[in-house]
């Protein structure tokens, strides 16, 4: 038994040696496992430390065989010595009974193995991780590696047309669209390097997750082509913004040819919605108009001495068509724009640069056409200011088609008759005819022109309700208005738009020269207008003191009178002859009861406003400085109607009111027949629109006048008292003509004829100013019963 257990302990003994043996070992190799450093963040350091791993995993690999070798002997001698757990492992001295001693020796046994065989596990699974780790590491790195030398090629070609870029400042106007397009491909072109990009960023992250940092060239490199990337994205980013810039502001949409329209220190700009406004550095101001437009509207102030509204606002147009070189425009080739333009549509709303590109197109063709040098970015700019302050007074940077069409056709240089059939066609149906809505929109946009000037009281108001119910008229109750109809009434001259033919007689009459001299300002010859008076023989008088109400000392200006636009011919003078031969016999009661106007009168225009008003043409009534000048010129024309005088400061004491109404003709050198354009001013039949404030003013204006006919009523009958009273003195009839009592009593009769007059004129006053009141009260009730409604 003695050697038996000796024999146990020597065997046991072995294989303990042998497990504490590859326990130590395999110890160690974790360790030195554990101290092998963190992988590399470049492919050569990670295959350096992959072949230095290989081989680490080989030394391993090669005790395999003798551990699984004492790892089976453990387990053959477990089984030839089976223990009973759970026991403690007792003190192996001689005290122990020889098979406690055997039991605790398989129990060390199996301990030794299992902690031999644990560790061999872990070994070997760490080296395999560690294996692949580095497997996948380096795969990652080699695609990381290329991907960054592509992309470090492509951004190298990227930098180079970023290089070959010239400044935008030196590219072509025309070429800067193709540009456009080119970066917008070569952006496009890029989209494989952003990819690329996303992709070594990700790779990178996916590193760093792994624990794996890359080396400081690795690093440096990424870093760089991030920073490449970006720069390059915002420098085609910046490109393409100015090009984009450049091309609005100096391309063909652009109004950047406009600029050189201004001179220092004015310098034009833009608002958000594309209007055009203009800025004086040296007051620093802005302002709305062109400096040379403001010069235009002072000097039109020139104009505002001439007594016929008519006159006065065409001799006003007439300035601002030659400032805007509309004076040279054809009616045809300005329709031929519109057509190439596409502005068929009149409800279309244009915006500036459709605008500005129309005019250019119509001052090209103008320059083309007659030959002549245009200033075409003054011209354009002046136009487009003249459309925007007539049709866009609040600057919303939107102009109707119609307004636009209307505003051109009425002042360029064609046939008036031609104008009217072209401004009927833009509103007329497909069948030709016009009703009564399409109407007003016309006569709306025309009168807006008068207003801009701050003429329009004298041609009915804003309110063209009357005159479009005067227009249809002459259709005798059918719905829909033709042509004819249209021009027949245009041919009446009608109130609303008599400023058209007379603006197109004032252009004819510029190059008249007429063989007569003015009685007034003895003028030889008369250039203009020239008028005749067809009660007295040989007086004529030129078209400057005609209008501006010039008469020469001791003579009078008698009616009727005839114009003439155009020199006159011998049968002419033969019917003129007659006709002051035969008015020679008529008296001055004749011509008041056969009162005879140049033009169509229509409705009052104390009415309600029209409430149907064009987007485009904003109505704010006093909001603006057009809407005031309409305003103190409709307070003017009250005035005028209640002053009711042709020559304010030249009429004679003694010279009866009724001639103020007077006969003027004109001759047309297309016309035998006589056509009366008289009084194509009309001062004396509008109103202006009045609110409370002025209803007030006209009632103490009313209550002050009466108060002062009664008082001149009494002196009147007191002076014709003291009169009968000297006529039936016997003294005072046989007193000698040049005694103080007969002079005194001429006095008295010549206050009694000054006075009758004054009486007169105070009466008819009175009366216009009743009427006028009346159709106040017509108004106001009118009022309430719409805010009732």
């Amino acid at each position: 038994f003695r050697a038996r257990l000796e024999a146990f302990s020597d065997s046991s003994g072995k294989l303990q040696l042998s497990l504490q043996e590859i326990i130590n070992w395999l110890t160690l190799k974790d360790e030195e496992l554990s101290e092998q450093l963190p992988i590399g963040g470049d492919v050569g350091a990670v295959q350096h430390q992959r072949d230095f791993h290989t081989a680490f995993m080989e030394d391993v690999k090669s005790r395999g065989p003798f551990i699984y070798s004492v790892l089976e002997s453990a387990q053959d001698f477990l089984s030839q010595h089976p223990f009973v757990e759970p026991e403690e492992t007792l003190p192996d001295n001689k005290d122990v009974s020889p098979r406690r001693r055997i039991q605790n020796a398989s129990r060390s046994v199996w301990k030794q193995a299992n902690v031999a065989s644990d560790l061999w596990e872990k070994l070997t699974a760490r080296c395999l991780d560690r294996h692949r780790h580095m497997e996948l590491t380096l795969e990652r790195l080699l695609e990381l590696q290329a991907a960054m030398e592509e992309l470090a090629g492509a951004l190298e070609q990227g930098e180079g047309v970023r290089g070959a870029w010239e400044p935008v400042g030196d590219l072509f106007i025309d070429s800067l669209q193709d540009h456009i397009d080119a970066i917008k491909l070569f952006k496009e072109g890029l989209t494989q390097v952003k990819e690329g990009m996303k992709h070594i960023n990700d790779l990178a992250h996916q590193l760093a997750i792994a624990d794996v940092h890359l080396s400081v060239d690795n690093a440096r490199a990424l870093e760089q082509l991030n920073t490449g990337w970006k720069q390059l994205q915002g420098s085609i980013d910046e490109r393409l913004k100015q090009l984009q810039d450049a091309h609005r502001d100096f391309g063909p949409g652009s109004q950047h040819f406009l600029s050189s329209s201004v001179q220092i220190p004015w310098e034009r700009s833009i608002s958000h919605n594309k209007v055009p406004y203009y800025i004086n550095h040296q007051t620093q101001t802005t302002c709305w108009d062109h400096p040379k437009m403001t010069e235009l509207y002072q000097a039109l102030a020139d104009l505002n001495n001439i007594k016929f509204s008519a006159y006065r606002t065409a001799m006003k147009l007439r300035r601002v068509q030659k400032a805007l070189r509309l004076d040279l425009m054809t009616l045809s080739s300005t329709s031929q724009v519109f057509q190439e333009h596409d502005l068929q549509q009149s409800d279309h709303l244009l915006d500036v640069v459709e605008v500005i590109h129309c005019l250019t197109s119509l001052y090209e063709r103008l320059e083309e056409e007659r030959g002549i040098l245009v200033n075409i970015p003054l011209c354009v700019d002046m136009c487009l200011n003249w459309v925007l302050n007539v049709y866009d007074s609040g600057r919303n940077g939107k102009v109707r088609v119609l307004s636009f069409k209307t505003g051109l056709v009425c002042l360029c240089n064609s046939n008036v008759q031609e104008k009217y059939k072209y401004l009927f066609k833009q509103v007329s149906g497909p069948g030709g005819g016009c009703d009564q809505r399409q109407l007003s929109l016309l006569l709306h946009e025309a009168i807006q022109i008068p207003r801009q000037l701050g003429e329009v009281a004298a041609f009915g108001g804003s309110n063209i309700d009357p005159s479009v119910r005067s227009c249809f008229r002459v259709a005798a109750g059918k719905p829909a208005l033709e042509v004819s109809h249209f021009l027949e009434w245009m041919s009446l001259e009608p109130q609303s738009m008599v400023w058209v033919p007379v603006l197109h007689r004032v252009a004819i009459a510029e190059s008249a020269k007429h063989q007569a001299k003015c009685s007034v300002c003895k003028q030889c010859p008369i250039r203009g207008f020239r008028y005749r008076s067809l009660k007295q023989f040989n007086v004529d008088i030129c078209q400057t003191c005609f209008l501006t109400g010039r008469t020469s000392k001791g003579k009078k200006l008698h009616y009727p009178i005839m114009e003439y636009y155009t020199p006159t011919t011998s049968g002419e003078n033969m019917r003129d002859f007659a006709k002051t031969l035969k008015n020679k016999f008529r008296s001055k009661q004749y011509f008041s009861k056969h009162p005879q106007r140049g033009y169509l009168p229509v409705q009052s225009v104390l009415e309600a406003e029209s409430s149907e008003t064009p987007s485009s043409s904003p109505r704010l009534p006093h909001a603006d400085t057009h809407s005031r000048i309409e305003h103190f010129a409709s307070r003017l024309a009250e005035m005028e109607n209640q002053n009711c005088t042709f020559f304010t400061d030249s009429l004679s004491p003694d010279e009866s009111l009724d001639e103020d109404h007077y006969l003027l003709r004109h001759s047309s050198p297309t016309l035998e027949q006589d056509s009366l354009t008289g009084q194509h001013f009309g001062d004396g039949h509008v109103l202006a629109n009045f609110n409370c404030e002025d209803k007030d003013e006209l009632e103490r204006i009313l209550a002050r006048l009466e108060n002062e006919n009664r008082i001149l009523q009494g002196e009147y009958r007191r002076l014709k008292w003291q009169h009968e009273e000297a006529a039936a003195s016997p003294e005072l009839a046989d007193g000698a003509p040049g005694s103080p009592m007969g002079l005194c009593d001429d006095e008295l009769l010549a206050e009694a004829r000054i006075l009758r007059q004054h009486k007169s004129r105070l009466e008819t006053r009175m009366q216009i100013l009743e009427d006028h009141n009346k159709q106040l009260e017509s108004q106001l009730n009118r009022l309430r019963e719409l805010l009732l409604q």
